[in-house]
């Protein structure tokens, strides 16, 4: 619609005329985009990109639809059209759109509250959750559903999780079968590292060529928990490459990480990723070049337009797993690819999928023993406290160039996540009491005394017509689910009854929420396991710089661990550490040795 309608002179003069029009990014405003879009789902059952939201001055709107070409063509009206009869309906009855407008807001302030359910005896959400997956699970490609393919993290990490408590190996299957087939499809970028958005078929191949931060550090994270679950060097070597290539490509100089990189240079989508096997030749020395296109399905009739996505699809088990002898050309080609012209960055840095970020890089110090993702995350934390924060301590959503507007619940939820993944990474004090800080702020900010969940916007917000929610689950987790995550932990780092008394309450809301249709929030059906389960509690006291510490370290960090919680308690250098495990209201003896340690590890393993 941008190129079609907003750069159309009858479109414009039109709109400037009889309007006053309203351009919004969604990812700045998220408040705006939730509230519209929930609006459109009421008043016409469905909703999507572009929106088309035409409101009375107060922001209330009357009419709402999704892509809508310039002049009627297709059996779809046009935009000219729409805008001629609204106008004329405005001056003639303006009484009947304002009232209008007031029953779509009765409809929206329904949708925005989670309706009462029977609870079903005998099955958990969460087994009815599986169950529903296992059903829309692709056995031949992985994923759930046909094309468009999203990868849905939160499904693999629930999944995982899944998997630990019960050991089913079919639930194993749905979530290996996955990740190696993400990774060998075109929607992972193999010449330069990280995930496109998603996949527009069934297979993999052909992405739609956008890469965003969340996406990447959500995957990355994924990889890792899977890394540590099966031990599959695979899966380290995935996460290593997207990471590098956030690193690479989308960090700014002073530490913070942009939003996305478009699909299209030149006009062209995916034009920087595709090439031809004359390139591919010529690029590499013989017999090497030939073996790459052999690998990595590059012909001479292309698989997209032509040209060609490298991809794995094609090639044996085997091959597969020994990609690492193809690193050294994987990187020339790389180097390569940066004479084209790049796809456009937005460079807006965003607090809640910096978060996100910081928690994927703080998992990579600490299960790939790599410094510097460690000393990315702390850049990221240092750049956000530094830009986004004010001073009176208001943490603020985006920066480009200068602030906007007050950070949402899911910034402040995502950002105390990737806090309290790096004080477990770091083991630095720091990072916990800003999480504990911002996470107050949550409290204080976006609870609603009166109704379930938390509110989307602060209390210091400007105000929409209606104060949104949002207990959906999407490309991320819900800033509810990971609010519910948070507060599990920091009821065992730093107790405090406001922790789990609002807990509690959080997890009495999220069994109604979730109830009905488990299946759709696994974020949230995590939160709950966190809230319900006796978390393992592994508290490190002594010399944190001792070798002793690290080969303990080493240890916990070998085992897949996901409801534990870990403590830190220094103490000056004496080159002794020891490991303390608790369970279930029992504590263990301390231990130094790493052996021992194992033991009472693969012990508790099964149990939590």
């Amino acid at each position: 619609m941008a190129k079609e309608s907003f750069e159309d002179e009858e479109v414009a003069n039109l709109l400037n005329k009889r309007f006053v029009p309203i351009k919004v990014d969604r990812e700045e405003r998220p408040d705006i985009d939730m509230f519209y879009i929930t609006a459109c789902e009421a008043a016409t059952g469905s909703a999507g990109w572009p929106l088309t939201a035409i409101c009375t001055p107060e922001g209330k709107p009357f009419f709402l639809g999704t892509y809508f070409p310039p002049r009627a063509k297709h059996g779809r009206v046009g935009l000219i059209d729409i805008l001629t009869t609204i106008s004329q309906h405005w001056k003639r009855n303006r009484t009947a759109a304002e009232a209008a407008a007031k029953d779509l807001m009765d409809a929206v302030q329904r949708l925005s509250h989670p309706q009462s359910t029977q609870f079903e005896p005998g099955q958990r959400p969460l087994q009815r959750a599986v169950e529903v997956l296992r059903a829309l699970y692709d056995e031949e490609c992985g994923g759930f559903g046909g094309a468009p393919k999203f990868p849905t993290p939160s499904n693999l990490l629930f999944l995982l999780r899944e998997w630990h408590a019960s050991q089913d190996e079919q639930i194993k299957e749905m979530v290996e079968t996955t990740l190696v087939s993400m990774y060998r499809g075109g929607i992972f970028d193999h010449i330069g590292g990280g995930f496109h958005r998603y996949a527009t078929d069934r297979r993999w191949l052909v992405p739609h060529f956008e890469k965003t931060l969340y996406d990447n550090a959500l995957l990355a994270f994924t990889y890792l928990e899977a890394f540590q679950a099966f031990g599959r060097p695979l899966y380290r070597t995935v996460a290593e490459r997207t990471l590098t290539y956030v690193l690479r490509d989308m960090q700014h100089p002073d530490g913070g990480f942009y939003a996305a990189e478009d699909a299209d240079s030149e006009g062209v989508e995916g034009k920087f990723y595709l090439w031809r096997r004359a390139e591919i030749l010529a690029a590499l020395p013989s017999p090497t070049g030939e073996d790459f296109c052999t690998l990595y399905g590059i012909t001479e009739d292309g698989n997209f337009a032509g040209e060609n996505i490298p991809n794995l699809l094609g090639a044996s088990e085997d091959a597969v797993q020994n990609t690492a002898k193809m690193e050294p050309w994987l990187n020339y080609l790389q180097r390569q690819r940066t004479f084209r012209v790049r796809p456009a960055c937005d460079d807006k840095i965003l607090t809640g999928w910096n978060g996100l970020m910081i928690a994927a890089l703080a998992r990579g110090a600490r299960f790939l023993s790599d410094e510097q993702f460690l000393k990315a995350a702390r850049a990221a934390v240092a750049f956000i406290m530094d830009n986004l924060v004010d001073g009176e301590g208001r943490l603020f959503a985006s920066f480009r160039k200068r602030r906007g507007v007050h950070a949402f619940l899911d910034d402040y939820a995502f950002l105390c996540f990737g806090l309290l993944e790096l004080y477990e990474a770091s083991q630095t004090e720091q990072y916990l009491n800003l999480a504990a800080r911002f996470m107050a702020d949550v409290l204080d900010q976006f609870a609603d005394p009166h109704g379930p969940g938390l509110f989307f916007t602060s209390c210091e917000s400007e105000h929409l017509p209606l104060r949104p929610k949002s207990f959906t689950e999407g490309a991320f987790p819900s800033g509810l689910a990971v609010t519910m995550w948070n507060l599990a932990k920091l009821d065992r780092l730093l107790p405090h009854a406001r922790w789990a008394d609002f807990l509690a309450k959080l997890t009495a809301d999220a069994h109604r929420i979730v109830h009905a249709e488990p299946w759709h929030y696994p974020a949230l059906l995590m939160g709950l396991e966190l809230a319900e389960t006796d978390l393992l509690e592994i508290t490190f006291a002594g010399d944190l710089e001792s070798s002793q510490f690290g080969h303990l370290w080493a240890a916990v960090n070998s085992h897949y661990l996901p409801a534990a919680v870990i403590k830190f308690e220094p103490t000056p250098r004496t080159g002794q550490c020891v490991a303390q495990v608790c369970c279930e209201g029992r504590c263990l003896a301390p231990v130094q040795d790493p052996e021992e340690l194992l033991e009472t590890l693969a012990r508790k393993k099964a149990s939590v």
